[in-house]
């Protein structure tokens, strides 16, 4: 069974310009840090008139098959697109491997 890190490695990473572009993020408003990193300057962002909606997933205890914040986020995340909604999902340290049995 590969690790998290092999299983991270083995697929190919893409540019954050990619990603930024499939949010509907402009280019100028993205500070590059490499090809693979940004931050965001919200000032530079398109006013839609919209307001967004924020899920926040934090301080759950995983259950015994190792369901936790990461697995929850990525459920979360898939059940809105599903439904039509634009969703963006970060996560921080994920160790989805031995949750999904790869």
């Amino acid at each position: 069974m590969m690790t998290d890190i092999e299983i991270a490695q083995s697929v190919p990473m893409r540019p954050i310009t990619e990603i930024a572009q499939t949010a509907g993020i402009p280019d100028d408003a993205l500070e590059q840090y490499g090809r693979y990193k940004a931050k965001i300057d919200l000032s530079k962002l398109p006013k839609t008139g919209r307001t967004g909606k924020l899920v926040l997933v934090t301080a759950i205890n995983p259950t015994a098959a190792g369901e936790g914040k990461t697995t929850t986020t990525i459920g979360l995340a898939d059940g809105l697109r599903r439904i039509g909604k634009n969703v963006t999902a970060a996560l921080r340290e994920p160790s989805l491997g031995p949750v999904f049995g790869i």
